[in-house]
C-alpha cells in the first residue's frame, strides 16, 4: 500500500498588527480503516496550546488562541500516511434507488445528509435528475452515473469561482474546480434521496494526470446500503482510490474547511496555502495558492472582526 509525505502550510499575513486570533483547524487525518497515520506534526506560530475534540461528523478538530499582537500566522502540518483502499471497487450492492427513502427513514444522520439546499435553479436541477434517476437502478450505479455526468457536462477551470460560490453560480458557469463539482453532485444525489457528504483532503501523485494533484482536494461520499460510505471523485470521474487522503467530512465545504477563524484589528490580510505531496519514489508535486481576502467592518470603528476560510479546494 502506498505511503505519502504531505506538507501543508497555511500562512496569513496582515498589513498591520492584529490580536485575539481565534482559530479552528481540521488538518488531522480522518480516522478510517482506509488510511493509517504513520507520523503527524503540527506547528503553529508561537506554539499555542491546541484543544482537540471530535465534532458531530466524526472529524478531529483543533482550536487555539493567539492573543498577542502579530502580523503573521503560520499553520504547518507534516503528515506521513499509508492508504489502504482496495484496488478494486466492490461490485454493486443489492440496493435499489426506489428503496432509498425507506432505508434511511429511521436514521437521522442519513436524513440530514439527504436534505437539499435552497437553489434558484431548481428546474435545471430537476431536469438533470430526470436524466439520471431510474428507480430500477442499483444505488451504486446511480452514484457512478451522476459522477460521470458532472465530469462530462462541467468544465474544470481554476479561478472562476470562490469559496463563496453557490450551486446556482456554478450551474450558470457549468465550470469550476473540485469543490464546485462536489457541491453540485451532492445536491443531485440528495434530490434523488441518496445520502451524500462532502469530503476534504488531498489527492496524491499517481502519474496519471489526475486533476488537483499536489493540492487540497474535495470529493463526495455516498451512502450505499450494504457497502456503507463510498468515496467518488467527480473531478476525475473515479471512485476514491489509494491516492485520496481524507481529512474531514460534512454537509459541504464549510463543515470541512482546513482552517477558519476570527481576529480583532483594522487590518487587511492575505492568505497563501502551500501543499506538497511526496511519493515513495521521491517524486514530489507542489502547489502554492494565493488568495486575497477582504475585511468585514464591525460597528466598532477602531476594530474589525474578520471571519476567514483557508482557501478554495482545487
Amino acid at each position: 500500500m502506498p505511503i505519502f509525505r504531505i506538507h501543508h502550510i497555511t500562512k496569513y499575513e496582515y498589513d498591520r498588527p492584529v490580536k485575539e486570533s481565534i482559530n479552528n483547524i481540521m488538518i488531522y487525518p480522518y480516522l478510517s480503516p482506509e488510511q493509517e497515520v504513520l507520523q503527524h506534526e503540527v506547528n503553529i506560530t508561537d506554539r499555542p496550546e491546541v484543544f482537540q475534540y471530535t465534532d458531530y461528523w466524526g472529524n478531529r478538530n483543533g482550536s487555539f488562541n493567539l492573543l498577542r499582537p502579530h502580523r503573521e500566522l503560520v499553520i504547518e502540518s507534516k503528515l506521513v500516511v499509508r492508504t489502504l483502499v482496495p484496488e478494486q471497487v466492490a461490485s454493486a450492492h443489492n440496493a435499489y434507488a426506489r428503496d432509498m427513502a425507506q432505508l434511511s427513514q429511521n436514521n437521522l444522520h442519513l436524513l440530514e445528509l439527504e436534505k437539499i439546499s435552497a437553489v434558484k435553479s431548481l428546474a435545471q436541477m430537476q431536469e438533470y435528475v430526470a436524466q439520471l434517476f431510474d428507480p430500477g437502478k442499483d444505488i451504486q450505479t446511480l452514484v457512478e452515473n451522476t459522477c460521470h455526468f458532472i465530469f462530462s457536462e462541467f468544465t474544470y477551470i481554476k479561478g472562476i469561482t470562490t469559496i463563496e460560490s453557490t450551486v446556482d453560480e456554478i450551474l450558470e458557469k457549468k465550470a469550476g474546480v473540485c469543490q464546485d463539482f462536489a457541491h453540485v453532485m451532492l445536491e443531485l444525489l440528495r434530490m434523488m434521496q441518496v445520502p451524500a457528504r462532502y469530503v476534504s483532503g488531498y489527492i496524491c501523485p499517481n502519474k496519471n494526470g489526475m486533476r488537483g494533484e499536489g493540492a487540497t482536494h474535495a470529493w463526495v461520499e455516498a451512502y450505499i446500503p450494504g457497502g456503507g460510505w463510498m468515496g467518488i471523485d467527480p473531478t476525475n470521474n473515479v471512485w476514491a482510490t489509494n491516492h485520496h487522503v481524507k481529512l474531514a467530512v460534512g454537509r459541504d465545504f464549510r463543515d470541512c474547511s482546513p482552517v477558519k477563524g476570527t481576529f480583532k484589528g483594522p487590518a487587511k490580510q492575505s492568505l497563501s496555502v502551500y501543499v506538497s505531496v511526496g511519493y515513495e519514489d521521491g517524486e514530489t508535486f507542489e502547489e502554492l495558492t494565493r488568495v486575497q481576502l477582504e475585511k468585514q467592518e464591525t460597528n466598532d470603528a477602531a476594530e474589525s472582526l474578520i471571519d476567514t476560510f483557508a482557501g478554495q479546494q482545487q
